[in-house]
């Protein structure tokens, strides 16, 4: 009977302990906890402490007022009235080294009702997969594009 541990395939192992088996090389551990870059900030208090992390969130609150991403409404007693959060991150190169740091104001949309807070759905993102997408389909079918 043919099986895997006769053909040498085994599982990996999980791990309880929280590590990873490709940080077990010392190369590789000492750039991702390297002590220059500390831990993610959890909340504002946490962050606000360092003046790069609240020169990135000046800067994103400069930005999202200069692109008019909002208007600012009284609160309504039929809306839920939604919280935010600021989601902080430490953008490294690829020697470990820090490269910059990024800081957005998200909301927190988790506890919105359809049809009560929101009737549609809209996300100006597309990804150029789509995109090319498109493109083969209108070359494909001989559609004009404008």
């Amino acid at each position: 009977m043919t099986t895997r541990a006769k053909n040498n395939i085994h599982c990996p192992k999980i791990r309880l302990d929280g590590t990873l088996p490709w940080l077990d090389k010392p190369s590789l551990s000492t750039t991702v906890a390297s002590p220059l870059i500390p831990k993610e900030p959890t909340s504002y208090l946490k962050a606000s402490k360092f003046q790069e992390r609240r020169t990135a969130m000046v800067l994103e609150f400069q930005a999202l007022l200069q692109n008019k991403k909002w208007d600012l409404v009284p609160a309504s007693p039929s809306y839920n009235v939604l919280g935010a959060k600021w989601v902080l991150k430490s953008k490294c190169r690829v020697d470990g080294s820090l490269e910059c740091r990024k800081a957005r104001l998200v909301a927190k949309g988790f506890h919105q009702q359809p049809s009560l807070d929101y009737k549609e759905i809209f996300s100006p993102v597309v990804k150029p997969v789509t995109i090319r997408l498109l493109l083969s389909l209108a070359v494909s079918c001989r559609l004009s594009l404008h």
